[in-house]
């Protein structure tokens, strides 16, 4: 992400909440510098609506 930072697009999708992303990086600090490098100018769209995989599932799963 350092490398990519400010020179080209990036898009990353999660259904973990911000606050949640240290479980995932683990170092607190860390996650803390990669945020504030990733929502830095960015366009944050939280999706709420069901899924359409599980959709397309429920759809072809027998009655």
């Amino acid at each position: 992400m350092a490398e990519r930072h400010e020179r080209k697009s990036v898009i990353i999708t999660t259904n973990k909440g911000f606050g949640d992303w240290t479980e995932i990086f683990g170092d607190p600090s860390m996650t803390a510098a990669l945020l504030d490098r990733v929502t830095h100018k960015a366009h944050i769209i939280n999706c709420d609506w069901d899924s359409y995989r599980l959709k397309e599932t429920l759809k072809r799963s027998p009655k």
